[in-house]
């Protein structure tokens, strides 16, 4: 019953010069977000991280450089019209800090129907811009990481 679990998943923070990748929703016209995703049947977090970094962006994970891992489960609960049967009640995410060593013509949204387009931005820019639902879990990575990614 989809009240009854939160999604495993992962997040990713992709840094290069003071800015982290967003991604635009395609679901949700202005609202960006990192790349994320759900954990597939017996999959640790890194190798969902590796595979979603793919799947979302076309990067590489030789493309980055493994930076820290956030201590910790970070959760945050859909509003019941948004949960369904793939989504739960919300997720429960392992985030990883990357570090971008490709150039932007590496990056790639094709292979995603999530996402309409790219940018590089600085946290705070991106925080007012990512889902209300989602923003406390943004805050409590960038709060940790935003000395890191300058």
């Amino acid at each position: 019953m989809a009240e009854q679990y939160f999604r495993a998943g992962v997040g990713l923070v992709v840094a290069t010069a003071g800015r982290v990748l967003a991604l635009e929703r395609a679901d949700r016209s202005g609202s960006w977000q990192t790349p994320q995703g759900g954990l597939e049947s017996g999959e640790e977090p890194l190798d969902a991280a590796r595979r979603e970094l793919f799947e979302e962006t076309g990067i590489e994970w030789s493309q980055v450089e493994f930076v820290a891992e956030f201590p910790g489960w970070v959760v945050y609960e859909l509003p019941s019209e948004d949960r369904s049967e793939k989504t739960g009640r919300g997720q429960v995410q392992r985030w990883f800090l990357l570090r971008f060593l490709g150039s932007d013509d590496d990056i790639d949204l094709s292979r995603s129907t999530e996402f309409v387009r790219w940018r590089w931005m600085p946290v705070d820019e991106l925080l007012p811009l990512v889902w209300d639902v989602k923003r406390p879990a943004y805050r409590r990575w960038a709060e940790s990481w935003r000395p890191v990614i300058g």
